[in-house]
């Protein structure tokens, strides 16, 4: 909680420097969302522990730039200077998850989060394919009346099999959200190629090109042609929505 605390004023203090610098910069922040989702919508603890993820860990930060007000755990603090701190916001969205109780996990705030039972995982089963809590997210960040852009969206995948379907619905949620308002002003997709993945190394592959770690030489894996099909056109094809996406869009809708 000290560590999003001064995160949090270290952002507003590097926001009003930049712009004494530089008035006309465009400033933000990339904050990680994830959906969350009470496990058994029933239980109403399961649904409190869901919206406690979402607020400190979507939402700590915006809010923070935006009225000043760090909502912690058992306390909330107001930081006036913080407030009005973002010209734009930055989402970074890969996956949702199902929260539950779990009394056995005291060390972990008795929570216990997973992927639905029937969820389509990637290779490695690392994020779910939830592209319509993507669109949420989106909507409820526009509540916030910034710009927004997508900082991050994308899937580890080797063989290059899922990414197509993964990334084909996830860009039809963004175009429902900028057609339904949302002031979306770009989208990257992660990533261009494979990256050393924090502590996971090169167990996870994000590239829409692979990457050999020994000569560097770089292949393209069967995404490339379909988000160059979609950089070249600016848009979604109906054929690309009906092989990849069918389940998340009708056709009256495009």
């Amino acid at each position: 909680l000290k560590v999003m605390e001064h995160l949090a004023l270290a952002h507003g203090g590097a926001y009003k420097t930049i712009h004494k610098i530089q008035p006309e910069a465009r400033v933000g922040m990339a904050v990680q969302v994830r959906g969350f989702e009470a496990a058994n919508k029933f239980n109403p603890i399961d649904r409190l522990l869901a919206n406690f993820m979402h607020r400190s860990f979507n939402e700590f930060h915006i809010e923070a730039a935006h009225s000043g007000q760090l909502n912690l755990i058992f306390t909330r603090k107001f930081y006036p200077e913080l407030a009005n701190t973002q010209d734009w916001i930055g989402l970074q969205y890969y996956t949702t998850d199902q929260v539950k109780i779990n009394l056995a996990k005291a060390d972990e705030m008795f929570l216990d989060m997973g992927f639905k039972e029937d969820a389509e995982v990637s290779p490695t089963g690392f994020i779910a394919l939830e592209p319509e809590k993507f669109f949420d997210l989106i909507k409820w960040a526009s509540t916030f009346n910034k710009p927004m852009i997508i900082t991050e969206n994308g899937v580890e995948d080797p063989e290059g099999s899922f990414r197509p379907r993964y990334l084909v619905s996830h860009l039809y949620q963004v175009w429902r959200a900028i057609n339904d308002g949302a002031r979306i002003k770009g989208y990257f997709h992660w990533s261009l190629t494979d990256n050393w993945e924090w502590e996971r190394g090169w167990t996870q592959r994000f590239g829409l090109w692979g990457l050999d770690v020994e000569t560097q030489d770089r292949f393209r894996r069967p995404s490339v042609e379909i988000y160059e099909q979609i950089c070249k056109n600016n848009s979604l094809t109906e054929d690309q929505l009906n092989e990849f996406a069918q389940e998340w869009y009708s056709e009256d809708q495009v």
